[in-house]
């Protein structure tokens, strides 16, 4: 545990410090770019440990990991200013807003570069992500099953969604939580008409509906010695139904023989175009330390797994950007007017945990993490809140409009308010994450 601790930190750490280096790398560059002399250029705050000068500029990595800022001439409405032009307020007021908008900017685009790359040479994903968003089975009790959604419907129609994927409907579902969406679903060719209300659930109270996808159950490995081995059963065989009940999604069939409790099963097998009936007993065995109902099998879990091209690559990653950025829009505008949960939010300590697992799945697994982040991070730097970029943008915007500065008074309460702000924010989100740990439910 303490070693899982250790390695959750010292990834996201080492995360953070990425996505906070190209983020102040935006305003250095940028302010290079407009002749404004950069003072600082620091990962971390705090006390400093290592650096080193070059021309205007000191380099310094300092003693919280946690942050990083770039101190620029001149950028203190509070202090003497010497009428330098080399002083960031002596800028325009256009120099000084790409200034501050390019370091959301970076996340953006390192979001965009790192996910085209990971997909020019490494493209997965469940090959039913990227299909019709057709229903493999769906949960006892669940919203799904109260509408009357049943195996083999094809969704043609989700809230706005025309012949979604099944990706878009997971999102979806996630991001809504007791709010009726429409749907139309196809069974057989006939079209039918219900509405889907997904319902919090989880640490994270999120949308759950209780629907899974189209995963048809198709025997990958058959083990001699246990009871399908015994049966005949070989690979390449389906498992269309057990006990009398349709399968459409293969992991339901490890849900029904842990449920049975060792009690013998009725399949139903499809083998070149004919369909056989055979009886297996489960058996107790033991799988990584825990004791499991078992008949043998493993599935085949149909991944698609290729090279993209750079335009295709490009593509995808702007696709999925894209719609993540919706998703994100989507969840705080429910966050704000209530009808999402905070739980829903991540602090340090969730994304520390996330980090951790995302390392120990693998580099694509992290790559994709740190995109998701560094988006996130982008988009946040935006919202129109003190201290934060967005916040500089929106005093800019209004001395615009206004044809002058506002006064040192001002906009020394306006950095006030976001940094108390900010030390509540953070305080809640890691109240949060510890509530998550402790209360799961």
């Amino acid at each position: 545990m303490v070693g899982g601790f250790i390695t959750d930190a010292v990834v996201v750490i080492l995360v953070l410090g990425l996505m906070i280096f190209v983020h102040e790398l935006g305003h250095f560059l940028a302010a290079k770019f407009y002749g404004v002399r950069v003072l600082v250029f620091s990962l971390g705050f705090g006390k400093r440990l290592l650096h080193f000068t070059k021309g205007d500029t000191d380099y310094r990595i300092s003693a919280l990991p946690f942050g990083g800022y770039v101190k620029m001439a001149g950028d203190d409405p509070s202090a003497n200013r010497q009428g330098d032009p080399g002083e960031f307020l002596s800028k325009p007021r256009w120099q000084r807003f790409v200034i501050v908008v390019m370091g959301p900017v970076m996340n953006i685009l390192l979001a965009i570069v790192l996910l085209t790359c990971l997909y020019k040479f490494h493209y997965q994903k469940p090959a039913y992500e990227e299909q019709p968003a057709r229903v493999g089975d769906v949960e006892a009790d669940s919203p799904a099953s109260q509408i009357g959604l049943t195996p083999g419907d094809l969704m043609v129609r989700l809230d706005g969604l025309r012949n979604p994927k099944w990706e878009d409907v997971e999102i979806k579902i996630v991001t809504t939580v007791g709010e009726g969406m429409p749907l139309e679903v196809d069974r057989d060719g006939q079209i039918l008409n219900m509405t889907l209300t997904p319902r919090a659930e989880g640490p994270s109270r999120v949308g759950y509906a209780g629907v899974y996808p189209y995963a048809p159950g198709v025997v990958d490995k058959v083990e001699p010695d246990l009871p399908a081995g015994h049966a005949g059963l070989i690979a390449g065989d389906q498992i269309v139904g057990m006990d009398g009940r349709k399968v459409l999604y293969w992991p339901r069939v490890f849900y029904l023989l842990q449920s049975g409790k060792g009690k013998p099963v009725q399949l139903s097998i499809l083998r070149d175009g004919r369909e056989i009936q055979t009886t297996l007993t489960p058996v107790l065995t033991d799988v990584m330390g825990e004791k499991r109902w078992r008949i043998g099998v493993t599935f085949h879990n149909d991944m698609v797994v290729r090279q993209l091209p750079w335009g295709a690559a490009i593509k995808a990653s702007l696709q999925d950007n894209l719609r993540n950025c919706l998703a994100w829009f989507d969840v705080m505008g429910k966050i704000l007017t209530r009808r999402l949960s905070t739980r829903s939010l991540a602090g340090p300590i969730g994304i520390a945990q996330l980090s951790g697992e995302a390392y120990r799945a693998g580099l694509s697994e992290l790559i994709m993490l740190v995109c998701f982040i560094s988006l996130n991070l982008g988009l946040f730097n935006l919202l129109p809140i003190p201290v934060l970029d967005g916040g500089v943008i929106l005093m800019l915007l209004v001395e615009g409009l206004i044809g002058h500065d506002l006064s040192v008074q001002v906009k020394e309460r306006f950095v006030q308010v976001g940094f108390l702000f900010l030390l509540l924010l953070v305080v809640f989100l890691m109240c949060n994450d510890i509530m998550k740990t402790l209360r799961p439910y």
